[in-house]
């Protein structure tokens, strides 16, 4: 009996903590889109963040992109080929990496990549009273500093997702082609089955993954508390529940979407 109501407390507990960390996300956010309806946005802040999270992460996105592709292609043409059905490889590949692969790996990428580091560089100012000296000369710290990283992962995420379908075409392309796959029929089957739909979708993703990304990453750098320690613990955090909540959010957006 005992070892049941113990484990009906931590459950509660965990319950009430989880509840209580989604409500201060849900707050960020309707502060942050409050300061970007009314346009009052740090546009210097904005450009340095958005080179941040978009050009700074083009490389890791290209090597995820491209063997994203390659490999899909290279597991698919085998088998395809045995049955003769090598018409169907360009469209597997090229929908796979529009729908799943180029947004969810992306966001995965970005988030271990950015999300940390606006947790590490937003906690480090927590734990430093910088925060605090920014209310005492009256800026706003959601304006200041939550909003411009959430303006730039809601431009670049969809922009390293488009560059990552491309790449993942290509390396699927070059691949497909090695294994005996004609290079018209690859590009006539992605002609075929690839729709724009299919491309927007993951868009759509790729913007509610940016958000998740900003928000938590900002909301555990900003809550940061206990010297050097906290913002270790707030970065690992930031990038593990970011990682859970795409993965989680990735299956409703398929239920919603397609």
């Amino acid at each position: 009996m005992h070892f049941v109501l113990a484990f009906l407390d931590q459950t509660g507990r965990a319950t009430l903590a989880l509840l209580r960390q989604i409500i201060k996300v849900f707050d960020l956010l309707g502060q942050s889109v409050g300061w970007l309806v009314r346009g009052r946005w740090e546009l210097q802040q904005t450009v340095t963040q958005m080179a941040r999270v978009g050009v700074e992460s083009l490389p890791i996105v290209i090597i995820t992109g491209l063997f994203s592709g390659m490999v899909l292609a290279f597991q698919t043409s085998r088998q395809f080929l045995q049955f003769g059905a090598q018409g169907f490889i360009g469209g597997l590949v090229a929908v796979t990496m529009a729908r799943e692969a180029a947004p969810v790996f992306t966001a995965v990428v970005i988030a271990g990549r950015v999300g940390a580091g606006f947790a590490a560089e937003i906690g480090t100012m927590a734990v430093t009273e910088q925060i605090d000296a920014l209310r005492a000369l009256g800026i706003d710290p959601v304006r200041y500093l939550v909003v411009p990283r959430l303006n730039a992962c809601l431009v670049m995420l969809p922009a390293l997702t488009l560059f990552s379908n491309l790449l993942g075409s290509v390396g699927g392309f070059w691949i497909a082609t090695l294994q005996g796959v004609g290079p018209e029929i690859y590009i006539e089957s992605i002609r075929r089955f690839l729709d724009l739909y299919d491309l927007t979708g993951g868009l759509m993703k790729a913007l509610v993954f940016g958000v998740i990304i900003a928000i938590i990453g900002c909301l555990r750098g900003i809550t940061t508390t206990g010297g050097a320690m906290g913002v270790g613990r707030s970065t690992t955090s930031a990038v593990v529940a970011a990682i859970v909540v795409i993965l989680i959010g990735n299956y409703f957006l398929d239920v919603l979407l397609y």
